[in-house]
């Protein structure tokens, strides 16, 4: 698990808030997550139980995100991380990650109960967060409606 707070590389601005809906869906698409409509975008902002953002300052751009979906209770999920190709291996994911479940330690009961779903490429971001496979006592699983 990190040990140590990662620090914002020189040139970049977290904002501990939602991107526009229009840098929402330009991120999730060029980052490599699957493209959704404006209507889902809003419902995902507003629905957000925290979220944040990295706007890389030269550019303007949003070039990285995560939020939290949860009840505010005991149960939380961490979801939208993206960070923009050419700005990777900046360590932009740490910093988001780390803010993320930060606030949720700030913020939520003691042994509140923290999920993602780990697609490949980001399962040792996370693993040095401290998030461990569930199975076989546990599986994700998912639908689509």
């Amino acid at each position: 698990m990190s040990s140590s707070i990662p620090t914002l590389p020189k040139g970049y601005i977290l904002h501990d808030e939602p991107p526009s809906a229009t840098a929402y869906l330009a991120l999730r698409t060029l980052s490599g997550l699957s493209p959704k409509t404006s209507e889902q975008a809003s419902g995902a902002l507003a629905g957000s139980w925290d979220f944040c953002h990295i706007v890389h300052e030269a550019s303007s751009t949003t070039v990285g995100m995560g939020r939290t979906i949860g009840d505010g209770g005991w149960y939380f999920h961490i979801a939208d991380m993206a960070v923009l190709p050419e700005h990777q291996r900046k360590g932009l994911g740490d910093v988001i990650m780390a803010r993320l479940v930060g606030r949720i330690r700030q913020r939520a009961p003691p042994g509140a109960y923290v999920t993602l779903l780990a697609d490949v490429p980001g399962r040792r971001l996370y693993e040095r967060h401290g998030f461990e496979e569930t199975g076989p006592t546990s599986i994700g699983m998912a639908r689509l409606s």
